[in-house]
């Protein structure tokens, strides 16, 4: 049983069985009551998770350990569970000690008056249901965190070899300095003119895009926090920065063509969507090469209804075989050589986070088209949560 199939309940503490009764006849009709007589029938209550305990209500004095003892060890086990305390002591250290000990929300005293308790109980149970919607969307920031982060270190992998690998074909062409020459003049053996330079620029070119992804990566986390502002970014602005930063070989970039027919926001989602769109033209260059006159076209547009928008990726590379595309974006598949196969499932996840879809279609020998689809209501709701 999940907690969101579990029902929200009060656990009520008292070692008398009429003040039990009582108290669930009154309240139970609201909430759901569960009622223990003692400070360790309640932790085994807590613990045995037949129901999601929102709120603990305990009396002071019962045998057996105090409702203080009782609060303690409900704050280290059960930490999330608001606590309140009742007592017919209104002695300053019982108050003292049921706040700093057992990090109670309230003191109620006996006689519980039913207006009032309900209330508190009211309150408990609505800081209860905040404070767990805050919990739930701080792990849904982490897990998108963790599997951005995964995603990342597998997208830097082939950059960074690059750049070691030109530094070290450098480093291997370095003709050692005999003394003939002035000792500023450093020499290289290059078996085609210009080879040096190249592998420097290629060199640079990686790294400037291995920055635009940590960038990218940092301001992701940044926006994760609640409350972080975030600023909009125009579709064609964002296809503008892919052509600027990424990393194309040799005349790569000439095989790259795109058209803005009708422009629009991306609502506050760049970092994301900047890595979505990196993944694809990646994919589509790597799937063109070898296949002479291929080209990749970016396109910012409004969808077929005319009542959303798109950018679309179609190449005219050798396609993907029927069986492989229906799973692309659900399993991570890969028809390279190298790579995890998770970049498809990664967009996938991307465009869901903003209510958008991404769709696949491909023929086999005339390429491959990757539409993601904003809908409306998906650019008003991101914008709306940054």
């Amino acid at each position: 049983m999940t907690a969101s199939e579990k029902s929200l309940a009060v656990l009520f503490v008292d070692d008398d069985a009429l003040t039990r009764k009582i108290f669930a006849g009154v309240f139970g009709g609201e909430f759901t009551v569960v009622t223990a007589a003692s400070a360790a029938e309640a932790i085994q209550l807590l613990s045995a998770g037949d129901h999601e305990y929102a709120v603990l209500l305990t009396d002071f004095q019962m045998p057996g350990g105090d409702g203080v003892n009782l609060l303690r060890a409900a704050q280290r086990l059960h930490r999330h569970v608001v606590r309140l305390l009742v007592s017919a002591y209104a002695e300053k250290d019982v108050a003292i000690a049921a706040v700093n000990q057992g990090g109670v929300m309230r003191i109620l005293e006996k006689p519980l008056a039913s207006v009032s308790t309900r209330e508190v109980l009211r309150e408990a149970m609505e800081l209860y249901v905040s404070q767990r919607a805050e919990r739930v969307a701080n792990e849904r920031r982490a897990s998108a965190l963790r599997e951005m982060a995964g995603f990342l270190a597998h997208e830097l992998n082939t950059p960074l070899a690059t750049v070691r690998g030109s530094v070290a074909a450098i480093t291997a062409r370095h003709i050692p300095d005999k003394g003939s020459s002035a000792g500023n003049i450093v020499s290289f053996r290059e078996d085609q003119p210009g080879e040096v330079l190249a592998a420097l620029a290629r060199a640079e070119r990686r790294a400037l895009y291995c920055q635009s992804l940590v960038s990218t990566f940092v301001q992701s986390a940044r926006d994760a926090y609640p409350g972080a502002t975030t600023h909009s970014v125009k579709a064609s602005g964002l296809v503008a920065d892919l052509l600027g930063e990424f990393p194309f070989e040799d005349d790569e970039h000439s095989l790259i063509l795109h058209e803005v027919q009708s422009d629009f926001e991306l609502g506050g989602r760049r970092d994301l969507l900047y890595l979505v769109l990196c993944t694809l033209t990646k994919n589509a260059l790597q799937a063109m090469r070898g296949h002479s006159g291929a080209t990749l076209t970016i396109i910012v547009g409004n969808n077929a209804e005319g009542h959303g928008h798109i950018l679309r990726f179609v190449d005219t590379g050798p396609g993907i075989p029927q069986e492989v595309l229906g799973r692309l974006t659900r399993e991570p598949l890969t028809t390279k050589s190298s790579g995890n196969g998770m970049g498809l499932v990664f967009c996938r996840r991307v465009m869901e986070s903003v209510g958008g879809t991404i769709v696949v279609a491909s023929e086999l020998g005339k390429g491959t088209t990757v539409t993601l689809d904003f809908k409306p209501v998906a650019l008003t709701s991101a914008r709306a949560k940054h």
